[in-house]
């Protein structure tokens, strides 16, 4: 059973949080360090001053309430969704999926143009923000792929693409395994490329993929802190990040600025409203639970539909395409100057125009 949802958060949530926030132990920080140890002190003082005395919860609600909104128990799990159709009763379905430190809020200045030439469905990864926390092991993104395929049939969308980044690109091309009998196409706006195993051809790469390896390989060799945290003790820093708004703050704002390009003016208020889906839904604890048990599970079906990759020059690493070919069939490929991990905040111009050029040629 599909049914209608509309964001309606109980006042004393709301009421909670400003309180909470007033009454926040800071802690020191050394002098001069700037990002050296973390997002600094200033800085995240200043975001919740602005989340406590001037963000306007209420008004951002309602915005996510001009959009219409259902959820569904998929095998077991509640599973919230946007439903955007469009005008075009010819429009093909396309289903977005968000990432960490994101939530359906990464794709509200997508949604307008998209739904011009797309009917949208935006749900909400179970165990993050309006699908609530999931309740038992095994959520996996294998699974959450296989609820999206269940989620597009009950829609009655036999035919649809994919688009994805961060943990939505993983899931987009998992998807593509899963149910390509379906899916015509796979969008991507992230795509992790390591060196295929016993590779040994980088002299061959260009010196521009060369420099891509190389960060590449840094990443490898020393993961982003929360992947760490969150694949050995994910219930551990939950405890943390559910009972402090400041440090759920700082948690996610600081991602917002590291994976971003330095030139973008993402929004105060929209990082504001992604870190507030996360309190006021408490789901600190169940979407860290994603990478954990996403280490679970055997090598993944080929993803046999076409793919598309869009590549923003200051994500947090940039595909190889020499790489990526090896593995899926590579039929669109785009380089911006401009935008980094949040392409459909950062540059939403740039992330619908590649979205529709690659669709558009797959019909």
């Amino acid at each position: 059973m599909i049914k209608p949802f509309r964001v309606a958060v109980p006042q004393a949530d709301l009421d909670d949080l400003t309180d909470r926030l007033a009454r926040t132990r800071w802690p020191d920080e050394l002098p001069d360090v700037g990002w050296d140890h973390g997002i600094p002190l200033d800085r995240v003082r200043e975001l919740a001053e602005h989340w406590r005395t001037g963000y306007d919860w209420r008004a951002h609600e309602a915005e996510l309430n001009t959009y219409p909104q259902f959820t569904t128990e998929i095998d077991g799990q509640n599973v919230h969704f946007l439903h955007v159709r469009s005008a075009d009763p010819d429009a093909l379905p396309l289903i977005l999926t968000h990432g960490w430190p994101g939530s359906v809020v990464e794709f509200l200045d997508v949604l307008e143009p998209l739904s011009e030439r797309f009917h949208l469905v935006v749900p909400s990864i179970p165990g993050f923000g309006f699908s609530g926390p999931t309740r038992e092991r095994g959520w996996n993104v294998d699974r959450v792929a296989r609820a999206w395929a269940e989620l597009m049939r009950r829609l009655g969308y036999r035919r649809y693409g994919a688009q994805g980044g961060d943990w939505g690109s993983v899931i987009s091309t998992r998807l593509g395994g899963i149910d390509s009998e379906h899916v015509v196409g796979v969008h991507l706006n992230y795509l992790p490329t390591p060196p295929p195993p016993g590779w040994t051809g980088e002299a061959d790469l260009s010196a521009p993929d060369r420099a891509r390896l190389a960060r590449i390989k840094q990443l490898m060799a020393q993961r982003h802190p929360h992947q760490i945290l969150y694949a050995a003790r994910p219930q551990t820093v939950s405890y943390a990040l559910n009972d402090s708004p400041a440090g759920q703050l700082a948690w996610i704002a600081e991602k917002f600025t590291e994976w971003a390009d330095p030139a973008s003016t993402i929004a105060v208020d929209r990082i504001l409203t992604d870190v507030s889906v996360y309190w006021l839904t408490r789901t600190a604890a169940s979407s860290a639970r994603l990478v954990k048990e996403s280490a679970t599970g055997g090598p993944p079906p080929p993803c046999r539909p076409p793919v598309g990759v869009a590549v923003f020059a200051h994500d947090i690493t940039r595909p190889i395409r020499a790489f990526a070919e090896r593995t899926y069939r590579i039929r669109h490929w785009s380089e911006f100057d401009r935008g980094g991990h949040f392409a459909a905040l950062e540059a939403p111009d740039l992330f619908a125009a590649d979205v529709r050029a690659f669709f558009e040629a797959l019909r």
